[in-house]
């Protein structure tokens, strides 16, 4: 279950159906994972986002080094796009996993252009 900027607000503001989305995951051992530049999206103050930073504590937070900047380029081009955040979270997505997203026409969009099946899911 990969999780965009729009989903860790949804956990920072404690959003039941963000939650529930995360809960079912769980339940099916999904593993979370996001990309650092996201997290650099929703982060404003540790001292107030407390549900945000515990639920960091359970999701691998993937850098972007050199390899994942070209792909993201590499795929906005094929896209069309030109959101490098939007397209790193892209790339993190597996076959059969889900991306939770509050913008999920953008992520549609790159998600198609790769040869992977993955539900992008509005939250």
């Amino acid at each position: 279950m990969v999780l965009d900027a729009g989903a860790l607000i949804g956990v920072d503001r404690s959003d039941r159906r963000v939650a529930g989305l995360i809960a079912l995951g769980r339940r099916a051992r999904a593993d979370l994972v996001t990309m650092a530049p996201v997290v650099a999206q929703a982060w404003r103050d540790g001292a107030r986002q407390v549900h945000l930073a515990r639920a960091l504590a359970m999701i691998d937070v993937v850098p972007m080094d050199l390899d994942v900047a070209r792909s993201a380029g590499e795929l906005l081009k094929v896209a069309g796009g030109s959101d490098v955040v939007d397209a790193s979270v892209a790339l993190l997505a597996r076959p059969g996993d889900q991306i939770l997203t509050s913008d999920p026409g953008d992520l549609d969009t790159l998600v198609k252009a790769r040869p992977v099946t993955v539900a992008v899911v509005r939250v």
